[in-house]
């Protein structure tokens, strides 16, 4: 057995990070990369074999540096600089409320169902979008149009909004810390954009980056990383996950815009090392032998997939058509984020953190399945003058 963490261990968990991308392979079926390497996970974790120990010390600190860089990068996928997107903010703000509201009444109602306490957080869960999921589905389908454009901002809107809502109803007795945590966190994100933004318009980022790029200093992804660490230390300092500190620190990237080199270096960092060793180690930390015991929990993550599939397909009485409703359910930032923060503050129940994965596989299949409705419906194929939107319509 492998105790500790040590190159045979690292070189275990890149070889089971190796089943993403494999799983993946066929981009008509839009499955994400995490679900091969949380299914590996699972398969060698606490589940399976138990090759892996996601307790060991340097496993947990190694994983919670790679949860930090995919909420960064979670954060830098929403587009708040895109004026188009902006002109249908409006529209996508008011269908993201709409879709919170009706997840309130179905998250307490689940958790009334179930006899659980969390109703708050699955109220959250189930209001939630992953622009980190939705964003390259539509890519891939080509999918255009205003309807498009009015999703991507609800997208945008529902995923900042429940990213910092997560922390104040997750842990519901200590909410005003939560909250305490999550401003500071917050204006520190604010101090970030503004420190950004003077040097993108003094000129100074321009001169640092020619200066790295002729030799090769990496700069720019050294300060990026700097910053990342920082505000994730400002967070673990005020009690709140660090999935907060990366997604403000995208979203202030965002903001400025993302240098192109940057955005490659951070890539190779993150989807190469990071990402596939933080959902492996969340695979190996799920039980899923608690479904034995706990059979209703099945019940319990199929019907708050189903939840929150509804409470976003709703959306066709504001005349959202049905296929992208269900793409705009697509969720696995906030799930995530639920079930790591959720277990290191020990408020799940056993068993309840792979309810919520398997809630969240749920709203991805449906997710698949609606955006490939949508693109073989569509007359002609996806255009970009707004024909994708009335067609689905």
């Amino acid at each position: 057995m492998m105790a500790r963490m040590d190159f045979s261990t690292l070189a275990l968990v890149f070889a089971l990070g190796l089943v993403g991308p494999l799983l993946a392979w066929r981009a008509a079926w839009h499955v994400p990369v995490v679900l091969g390497e949380l299914v590996a996970g699972i398969m060698f974790g606490r589940t399976g074999f138990g090759l892996l120990h996601p307790d060991d010390p340097t496993f947990a600190f190694l994983s919670d540096m790679g949860f930090a860089l995919v909420m960064f990068v979670a954060g830098t996928h929403v587009p708040v600089r895109d004026p188009a997107v902006r002109s249908a903010l409006g529209v996508g703000a008011l269908r993201a409320v709409a879709v919170g509201v009706f997840a309130a009444a179905a998250g307490f109602t689940v958790a009334d169902w179930f006899d659980m306490g969390h109703g708050a957080m699955y109220s959250v869960l189930i209001a939630s979008s992953s622009a980190a999921l939705v964003l390259p589905i539509i890519d891939s389908t080509g999918l255009r149009g205003k309807s498009v454009l009015a999703l991507t901002a609800q997208v945008a809107v529902a995923d900042t909004a429940c990213v910092v809502a997560l922390p104040l109803v997750i842990e519901s007795g200590a909410a005003g810390r939560a909250a305490v945590g999550a401003l500071a966190v917050t204006a520190a994100g604010v101090a970030v954009f503004f420190l950004l933004r003077y040097l993108e318009r003094s000129g100074l980022r321009k001169r640092a980056h020619e200066e790295s790029e002729r030799r090769q200093f990496a700069l720019e992804l050294r300060i990026s990383l700097a910053v990342l660490f920082g505000l994730a230390a400002l967070a673990t300092r005020t009690h709140v996950s660090i999935m907060l500190a990366g997604f403000a620190t995208g979203l202030a990237v965002a903001g400025v815009g993302e240098p192109r080199r940057v955005a490659k270096q951070l890539f190779a960092i993150t989807d190469g090392f990071f990402a596939p060793l933080f959902f492996v180690w969340l695979g190996a930390r799920l039980n899923l032998r608690d479904f034995g015991a706990h059979p209703r929990l099945i019940a319990l993550g199929i019907a708050l997939g189903l939840a929150a599939v509804l409470a976003h397909v709703l959306m066709r009485l504001l005349g959202q058509p049905i296929g992208l409703g269900a793409l705009a359910a697509a969720q696995i930032g906030v799930p995530v984020a639920a079930v790591t923060v959720g277990t290191q503050l020990g408020v799940l129940l056993p068993g309840e953190a792979s309810a919520l994965m398997l809630g969240a596989l749920v709203t991805i299949a449906t997710a698949a399945v609606g955006a490939g409705i949508t693109a073989r419906h569509t007359p002609g194929g996806p255009e970009t003058n707004g024909s994708v939107g009335r067609a689905a319509e």
